[in-house]
């Protein structure tokens, strides 16, 4: 940063700044929970040389306890260390082959995101959704921001299975569905450019239920990115301008995802969409009958309380898959 042509190159100047923050407290951190088990070794010495009666046992077990919450969240943000993990998200949901029983699954998915979002304390915004025909959804895009958003949902990427008693069905027979998670960071205006007349936009008026004069505008957007195929579409605003900024920034980031997963040759990695949505492609199974139980089949972490992580607690998951991700990237 004392160079002398630092500044000439602004955007790197800036990831460099950046970087040097996330740095300083990090080493500022590991200094205070370092201080925080310092202390901690003295209480228990004064407590072991005065022949402590008891007396301090309850402040040294809260001192040990709050300091191993202190590390465990540490440690989480310390392997958020990826160029994009401080990102805000963009996560998208679509059911797999099986009709109203995977549409069904795909609006279970949705809320226990939502809710993880909200127990997390990480903005979710609904920027577009297709309601299925029946019940549930046939595709959902979900805009999370908040620090780190990214990083914590990065891993939900892949194909999701649900078992259990199919509610739709009269003869109460075990049904199968699968839906797909794909979740990407959102880029900056900067990192992405792209070309008016590679653009094909599309206005129509939004779908889904509404009160008085909410359809009556076409106020929703598709954007489609001709030469790639990908096509985005916003109409959770009644604007169309900002029905389109927003369908432009879920654009350029599935973009970007795009031209950086061809760099790294792992675009299925990254995407989660080369695998079918089917048998044998799911990352993790969501058992409801004949037993409860959640399996990540990438960590093997096994949870037998269904009703909560459908309710949003995800982080067990998060962190092992974290932990799990961490152990493959070391050389």
């Amino acid at each position: 940063m004392a160079s002398p042509t630092f500044w000439e190159d602004n955007r790197r100047a800036q990831e460099v700044i950046r970087e040097r923050a996330e740095l300083t407290r990090s080493v500022t951190r590991v200094r205070e929970l370092t201080r925080a088990a310092e202390d901690l070794g003295v209480l228990l010495e004064l407590a072991a040389e005065a022949g402590d009666d008891g007396s301090l046992d309850r402040e040294i077990a809260e001192g040990v306890t709050r300091l191993g919450r202190e590390l465990d969240e540490f440690e989480l943000k310390v392997m958020l260390a990826g160029s994009h993990d401080a990102k805000a998200a963009i996560l998208s949901i679509h059911p797999g082959a099986g009709g109203t029983e995977s549409q069904d699954w795909a609006q279970m998915l949705l809320r226990m995101y939502l809710r993880w979002c909200e127990r997390a304390g990480f903005k979710a915004e609904v920027v577009d959704l297709l309601p299925g025909d029946e019940a549930g959804i046939k595709s959902a895009t979900v805009e999370v921001t908040g620090e780190y958003a990214y990083g914590f949902l990065r891993g939900e990427t892949g194909v999701h299975r649900l078992v259990r008693i199919s509610p739709f069905d009269a003869s109460r027979r075990r049904q199968t569905s699968f839906a797909s998670v794909a979740v990407v960071p959102e880029v900056d205006d900067v990192e992405v450019s792209v070309r008016e007349e590679e653009l094909r936009v599309d206005v129509f008026r939004s779908s889904g239920p509404g009160g008085q004069g909410v359809n009556t505008a076409d106020s929703a957007v598709r954007i489609t990115h001709v030469p790639t195929g990908i096509a985005v579409q916003c109409q959770n605003e009644r604007s169309q301008l900002r029905n389109r900024d927003t369908a432009m920034r879920i654009l350029k980031a599935r973009l970007y995802e795009i031209a950086a997963a061809r760099q790294r040759e792992e675009l299925a990695e990254l995407t989660g969409q080369k695998k079918e949505i089917a048998f044998g492609s799911q990352i993790r199974s969501y058992t409801f009958h004949p037993y409860q139980l959640i399996k990540d089949h990438r960590t093997g972490l096994e949870i037998g309380n269904v009703e909560a992580v459908m309710d949003g607690d995800l982080d067990a998951l998060i962190k092992a898959y974290l932990l799990w991700a961490r152990g493959r990237e070391a050389p």
